[in-house]
């Protein structure tokens, strides 16, 4: 696209689409990668903001007390390092906090449970509640209804439990292997193989289900927290709001739980929880900065991470890491020297771990600007070095972006891949048709570390981060310096963000009770 015609074709609603397949020539100007990488990797204060992010902050709970403070935090560093920095507001869907909480087995002998509350879901009313272990069929309709009259008073598990390998023991073996298959491929089945009517169906009935085993008179869900060495998984939203008890238990203890029932031993657990959560709306923050561009102020790049995190850890590697690192990039280009072409625009999102949400308000509070948006990239795996980048189904963005990694390959930054990433921000972007990407990065025991009790500042790697923040920098200040901005991609109605709504007759039947 030519410069003369730039502001005129972005008035248009024809702006630049790209043709499938065909590949976009753009011309990366990687002059000044230098500098960036030097400042990234000799001046960083990438941990020393991560440390106190983690250790003096602490676990950002979207709606809470910490988060709000995180948001004020960074938004201070980020005057600090000589940007215009300011809260933008959303509306979230309501507070959740976490009280005491024990788990006992009373038989076939005592043992503490190792476990945690679900978020948003319920406590027990300041009460013991006490029952048996039952596990039960619940993944269609037919067979809930045919064992709902075993969960009355008792504390219900609905699925096996998961496919988790002792890495301390012998390799897996072809026969493994095809059991962790066919267990994740009981899982997704359902979902993978209906059509948009039966995937409504199914979405609708799994909102449901926890209704329909209060009503019959269940005390309590029991989850698997999946992983090894007792490591817990959290999660939970306002949208999607419970109301009974839902308690999440470490790998080891449900597995045990199913292996007594097999034996036909019942677990017999006594419980007691205590949280406090409030429905009303309630004001969130994303914390927004920004380098104005020198050329084309109104044109930007986006670089972002999500600010929230779990309560378990201390949210380090999810995502205390990548919002640092956007800190850190932002702190990198300011104090080069260099000056950006196009405004490069840093966004620390909140409610991200209940669904995208702050980064899907801002998208749709900013739906008229998106046409003008070069690019969006973020940083969400953890604590691991960057290896390159996800195309996102972008495989005519192929050459560019090997283009701009060339400075940082000696990095380690070098690898481009077509492959489409799910679960963090660069999502709420996409139906807009921007450009959005979120990196690749080494996995450094991010399966154990996310949403766990082990998430805190000690897994952090200091030239990872380093690394991590040079490569987002030298990317950031390359996208703005385009000669053109990126063809769009195909665009498609936002999903808007609304509750899971239980059908009439679960929310009002209650004959268990």
């Amino acid at each position: 696209m030519k410069r003369a015609c730039r502001a005129a074709a972005l008035s248009l609603v024809g702006v630049l689409v790209a043709p499938p397949g065909a590949a976009q020539n753009l011309t990366v100007d990687t002059s000044g990668a230098g500098r960036l990488i030097d400042e990234a990797l000799n001046r960083s204060q990438v941990m020393l903001n991560l440390q106190y992010l983690s250790d003096a902050i602490g676990p950002r709970l979207t709606g809470s007390p910490a988060a709000r403070a995180a948001n004020d935090w960074t938004m201070r560093k980020f005057q600090e390092y000589g940007l215009a920095a300011h809260l933008e507001e959303w509306n979230f869907g309501g507070r959740w906090e976490r009280g005491p909480l024990w788990v006992r087995m009373t038989a076939p002998r005592t043992h503490d449970v190792i476990a945690a509350s679900w978020a948003w879901a319920p406590g027990t009313s300041g009460r013991t509640i006490r029952g048996p272990v039952v596990r039960i069929d619940g993944s269609t309709p037919d067979s809930l209804a045919a064992n709902l009259r075993a969960v009355r008073g008792a504390f219900v598990m609905l699925r096996p439990p998961a496919f988790v390998w002792n890495n301390d023991g012998p390799p897996m073996t072809a026969a493994d292997s095809a059991r962790q298959r066919e267990y994740f491929r009981g899982a997704f089945a359902p979902f993978q193989s209906a059509d948009s009517a039966a995937r409504a169906r199914l979405q609708q009935f799994q909102t449901d289900v926890p209704f329909l085993l209060r009503n019959a008179g269940a005390l309590a869900t029991l989850l698997d927290g999946g992983k090894e060495q007792t490591l817990l998984t959290m999660s939970g939203s306002p949208n999607r709001v419970l109301p009974l008890p839902q308690i999440v238990v470490a790998h080891e203890e449900y597995a045990m739980f199913d292996r007594l029932l097999r034996l036909g031993i019942t677990p017999q657990l006594e419980a007691s929880i205590t949280n406090r959560m409030t429905l009303d709306s309630v004001p969130q923050w994303n914390t927004v900065a920004e380098l104005r561009g020198t050329e084309h102020p109104g044109e930007v790049v986006i670089v972002g991470a999500h600010l929230d995190s779990w309560d378990l850890g201390t949210g380090a590697s999810d995502n205390g890491t990548g919002s640092m690192a956007t800190l850190e990039t932002a702190r990198v280009i300011a104090q080069s020297g260099l000056k950006p072409r196009r405004t490069i625009r840093f966004i620390l999102f909140t409610g991200e771990e209940q669904g995208l949400i702050g980064s899907r308000k801002y998208a749709e509070a900013h739906a008229a600007e998106m046409d003008s948006i070069q690019a969006v990239i973020v940083l969400d795996n953890g604590v691991g070095a960057i290896t390159g980048q996800a195309l996102q189904g972008r495989q005519d963005l192929e050459g560019l972006w090997r283009q701009i990694l060339v400075p940082v390959a000696r990095l380690g930054a070098d690898s481009v891949v077509n492959r489409n990433k799910g679960g963090t921000d660069h999502l709420s972007f996409l139906p807009h048709g921007v450009p959005a990407f979120n990196f690749n990065q080494l996995e450094r025991g991010y399966g154990h570390t996310h949403h766990s009790q082990s998430d805190t500042y000690d897994k952090a790697i200091e030239q990872d981060l380093q690394q991590a923040s040079a490569v987002m920098a030298v990317s950031a200040y390359a996208l703005a310096n385009l000669p053109d901005l990126i063809a769009r991609g195909p665009k498609q109605p936002a999903t808007p963000v609304v509750a899971q709504v239980p059908s009439d007759s679960v929310v009002n039947n209650r004959k268990g009770r």
